[in-house]
């Protein structure tokens, strides 16, 4: 919903300033004209922009109470005990850490 309100917007705001380009009468309009097509180019690339950033954010689902772990599963959850076990042969169930090749512990993500 939010994607497509802001690309209506973006689509209505270049075609004003595109209008308002096109149509001065005199070079003080047509200056005037590029300083709003300008500003109203300026906001739709903010408001794209910030469209874009927000939907490469984590998202939190429902009932989890941290941030969804994309190709991971969630910490404390059984896919996520599954997962660690299988991928790391001293990982501890007890404590969610496993050990590195180098001897130092690291929390299974």
């Amino acid at each position: 919903m939010f994607k497509k309100t802001i690309a209506t917007f973006a689509l209505i705001a270049t075609l004003a300033a595109a209008a308002t380009v096109a149509m001065p009468t005199s070079e003080a309009e047509a200056k005037g004209g590029r300083k709003a097509a300008f500003a109203i180019g300026a906001f739709t690339g903010l408001a794209v922009g910030a469209m874009a950033a927000h939907s490469h954010r984590r998202h939190y689902h429902g009932h989890h109470a941290g941030p969804a772990y994309h190709g991971r599963p969630a910490p404390w959850t059984r896919a996520w005990y599954r997962y660690c076990h299988n991928r790391y042969r001293s990982f501890n169930p007890h404590t969610g850490y496993f050990t590195t090749y180098s001897g130092h512990k690291r929390f299974c993500r």
